[in-house]
């Protein structure tokens, strides 16, 4: 492969050309989108032709790979690999219809963390030309370094408990939502976390904040109610334009993005007519911490 990479956005967000995902990739080529990613945080490769495994293949190049707790839109042979989709076969939803659909960062709620998530787009609605369901993401770093003086100072050696469950619980609350609750064995097996508030990213070596709405619950350090005072600041500071860039699906391409300098949302603009499949992986940060 002769991989080159074409910056799309000042804060976030490259294109790369020149590679096929799905042919086995050579250490340097898997050195090379890490620290793509530790540049420009989200990576698209697009003309992609993988069937699941090789999703799973790919995606198996960067970490240990997540079996979601929930044990729900699995493919059948490949539990690493789900299906995010509004599409229904025989009655059935052939996948999770309201994945990602707020602002969050995947696998905060777990020991080890995230470090990337790989989608794979087979099927994209489209309205009047334009793609639906786009995905957006907003900078850590950028908030970080965005952030007053006196916060900064304020979230050092501070942590924060993330919760599973928060997110799971408000998806199942939405419209159409076909989650059913988690059952006592899923919420022990996914028990409440806690991760620095601050972390030093390990490629780029700089801080970014590790804060979240879909999972993040308690600055643990503080009293309650200023706990949720600052939560709440944090929130609103961390999803300001400036910090944002938002990604357009293609069909056939590959999105891959780093969950530890970024926070991403999955746009619910299109309605169960307009079709959505893909595939996706979650890649753990084992490689790192």
């Amino acid at each position: 492969m002769n991989m080159q990479v074409i910056p799309e956005n000042k804060i976030l967000g490259a294109k790369v050309v020149g590679a096929d995902l799905s042919q086995p990739i050579k250490q340097e080529h898997r050195d090379e989108i890490i620290q793509w990613l530790g540049d420009y945080g989200v990576l698209a490769f697009t003309k992609q032709e993988l069937n699941p495994k090789q999703v799973r293949d790919f995606s198996a190049n960067f970490g240990d790979l997540e079996i979601n707790v929930a044990k729900i839109a699995q493919d059948p042979d490949l539990p690493e690999v789900m299906t995010l989709s509004n599409m229904v076969e025989d009655g059935k939803p052939l996948g999770l219809s309201d994945a990602g659909q707020d602002w969050h960062t995947d696998m905060s709620y777990s020991k080890m963390i995230a470090f990337a998530n790989i989608l794979y787009g087979i099927k994209i609605p489209y309205r009047n030309g334009k793609s639906l369901g786009n995905t957006e993401f907003s900078n850590m770093q950028a908030a970080y370094e965005g952030l007053p003086k006196d916060i900064q100072k304020l979230l050092e050696n501070k942590t924060i408990t993330h919760d599973f469950n928060k997110f799971w619980e408000k998806m199942r609350q939405e419209k159409g939502s076909s989650r059913p609750p988690l059952t006592p064995e899923q919420l022990r097996a996914k028990p409440p976390v806690t991760h620095p508030a601050i972390l030093i990213h390990p490629i780029s070596k700089k801080k970014v904040l590790y804060a979240n709405p879909g999972y993040s619950i308690r600055i643990n350090e503080l009293p309650e109610d200023e706990s949720i005072l600052l939560l709440d600041l944090l929130f609103e500071h961390q999803l300001q334009e400036k910090y944002r860039y938002a990604f357009e699906w293609e069909e056939k391409t590959v999105l891959m993005w780093d969950n530890m300098g970024t926070i991403h949302n999955a746009v619910a603009d299109y309605l169960p007519h307009e079709h959505r499949y893909i595939k996706r992986c979650q890649v753990a940060a084992n490689l790192f911490f």
